[in-house]
């Protein structure tokens, strides 16, 4: 069993990926960082804030795929321990509908959720 989180440059995505770092660490389970943005700036991101933990493996989401069903994917093939996500800010009125990926993980992921903020 491993950690996984979604990646994606950004406040959000640092946020989720230091906190799953540190589950990751207390758990004693292997780190998968999933990069949801198909871009090669976003790949180098991914990598380069992968290095700071070692160990950690970056999973790519393939140009044109929907990032959360590569999420949910990659949940069945290595049924993590744990999932890490970031959420956005959002205004009171925007609090009423939660990002729709955000939801979907939630409600779909067959493992336990850890939503973060940056």
């Amino acid at each position: 069993m491993s950690v996984i989180v979604s990646f994606a440059p950004g406040p959000e995505g640092e946020a989720a990926l230091a906190e799953a770092a540190r589950q990751s660490k207390d758990l004693g389970r292997p780190l998968i960082v999933v990069c949801t943005v198909p871009s090669d700036e976003a790949r180098t991101a991914a990598r380069k804030a992968a290095e700071e933990y070692t160990g950690a493996q970056v999973v790519d989401v393939q140009d044109g795929a929907d990032a959360v069903e590569s999420i949910l994917e990659e949940i069945s093939r290595v049924q993590p321990a744990l999932l890490v996500i970031g959420l956005r800010r959002r205004t009171p009125v925007g609090k009423l509908i939660l990002g729709t990926s955000a939801q979907r993980l939630l409600l779909d992921a067959p493992c336990p959720v850890l939503a973060v903020k940056p």
